[in-house]
């Protein structure tokens, strides 16, 4: 069984899905192959250009809220064992285990992308997510500075953002949050998926503690910036059973409305997750993926719109239940609609003069 290496999430680090050969462990070159892994040189982060062409990435889910999105990184060193984003690591040629944790792409000229498509005379004006795949304040931000680019981009443009992450790094940006606030440009998803800190050190090594993400929402509703909480993943038998602790928690913080979203473990996730939940919970393991089968009509994972975020039967309908009723007992309402109908460009205020 692989070692768990200090500050870093997954324990393995297996071939990508899209590679032609695999590496394996095998005769002699075995303990060297694990000397090697193991070691603290081989798995620091490594920071890599991304040269994109084009910013904006498309959705047609029925499943979220938003259609468009940026994410300035790929990869991401909070090391969060549970990420269904891990699987789209493998179309870098990356692994999507501990390389996904250590190889980080970034995009330098995302502001200036972001710009040229703003300034398209077709352009037409929605809301952006930033961070929906991977998150946009881990930790390279805060010497890159590329989401901060964008915000600023899009105070420029007067353009509605949403922001997703679990990073206290956030509170930097405090400034220009709140001015795209003003103008009910921007909402800010906090996750949190459970309140225990020795569980989410082991799941989320290197993200900001359940209790500073409560001090973040504090934070950001004191300066009149609207918070969703996203209580994700929600998983079977490890941490179902704070839902209702973690909305009352993150409501007393300021916290206006909030979603949850069901373990997802597509491609490769299936595996890792399970190899890792075998190593730290072992005696739960077996009963963790049993309940989330229940609620995945016998499989690990269901890719199904409708399916995917909150899955079926028994089980999926207690949970749904519980985060509803919690929802009203605590006052939740709904998150608030971002304005659009102030974005403007040097095309637009042209094509005015017409």
């Amino acid at each position: 069984m692989n070692k768990k290496i200090k500050g870093r999430g997954i324990i393995a680090n297996p071939t990508g899905r899209f590679e032609m050969f695999e590496r394996e462990r095998s005769g002699i070159q075995a303990s060297e192959w694990h000397d090697q892994s193991d070691s603290p040189s081989q798995w620091k982060t490594h920071l890599h250009v991304d040269n994109t062409k084009s910013i904006i990435s498309t959705n047609d889910s029925p499943d979220v809220p938003f259609n468009r999105s940026i994410n300035p990184y790929r990869g991401c060193e909070h090391g969060c064992v549970y990420c269904f984003a891990r699987p789209t690591h493998s179309w870098l040629g990356y692994s999507p285990g501990l390389e996904f944790e250590t190889e980080i792409t970034y995009k330098p000229n995302a502001a200036k992308l972001l710009r040229t498509m703003l300034e398209k005379f077709n352009y037409q004006c929605e809301t952006i997510v930033i961070g929906a795949n991977t998150d946009a304040y881990q930790p390279a931000e805060k010497k890159l500075g590329i989401t901060r680019q964008l915000l600023k981009t899009f105070v420029q443009y007067q353009h509605p953002v949403a922001v997703i992450t679990k990073s206290s790094l956030i509170e930097r940006d405090m400034d220009i949050l709140a001015e795209l606030a003003i103008n009910q440009l921007v909402l800010v998803h906090i996750s949190i998926c459970t309140l225990q800190g020795e569980l989410s050190r082991k799941m989320e090594p290197r993200a900001s503690s359940p209790k500073r993400r409560l001090e973040v929402i504090k934070q950001l509703s004191s300066h009149g910036i609207p918070v969703n909480l996203l209580v994700a993943p929600v998983i079977p038998v490890l941490s179902d059973s704070e839902m209702e602790n973690i909305l009352e928690q993150a409501k007393h913080a300021g916290v206006g409305s909030a979603s949850y979203v069901l373990l997802r473990l597509p491609h490769e996730l299936k595996t890792l997750f399970v190899d890792w939940l075998e190593q730290e919970f072992p005696l739960k393991a077996k009963h963790v993926m049993q309940r989330l089968k229940e609620c995945r009509d016998g499989r690990e994972y269901d890719s199904e719109f409708g399916q995917r975020m909150r899955g079926n039967g028994l089980y999926a309908d207690i949970i749904h239940s519980r985060f509803q009723l919690a929802l009203k007992r605590l006052g939740y309402g709904k998150a608030p609609t971002l304005r659009t109908d102030l974005f403007h460009s040097s095309t637009s205020a042209q094509m005015s003069l017409f």
